[in-house]
């Protein structure tokens, strides 16, 4: 048997921004994702990239599904994720976007020692998000 990660998701206290932060890093988030078809905010919204499922659930959606729930600790949270860039430039330019945007950038872009450009953003909800590109191409 084989196991594949096919889903993953975060726990957003504000839908909204959380979809922001990570379509201003270019997933494909569509502008109204957070609605339903008569307009009323939603709890959940799922995209599909490259076969893996991504999500954001709120806060009052977790608390329904699991009744222990409480929010997480302020600060570093307990999940990473890493987006790969194509060029060291594209790592430069979305640390601008996310900043022109109002977001944390926690750690500007550098060279790294093991090869990469690599920056750290900070997500609404506190989750550090890692941004790389090789320096020289593989």
């Amino acid at each position: 048997m084989t196991i594949a990660l096919n889903y993953l998701s975060f726990v957003v206290s504000q839908l909204e921004r959380s979809l922001a932060f990570y379509r201003t890093l270019g997933l494909p988030i569509a502008d109204q994702a957070h609605l339903n078809a008569a307009g009323e905010p939603e709890d959940h919204v799922e995209i599909s990239v490259n076969g893996l499922r991504i999500a954001w659930e709120t806060e009052t959606l977790v608390r329904q599904v699991y009744g222990d729930w409480t929010a997480p600790p302020a600060g570093q949270a307990r999940i990473g994720a890493a987006f790969g860039a194509s060029t060291p430039a594209e790592v430069d330019a979305a640390c601008q976007r996310l900043q022109a945007a109002g977001f944390v950038v926690k750690a500007p872009p550098y060279d790294a020692f093991w090869g990469q450009r690599y920056a750290t953003v900070t997500d609404p909800d506190g989750n550090s998000v890692d941004l790389f590109a090789w320096l020289e191409e593989r």
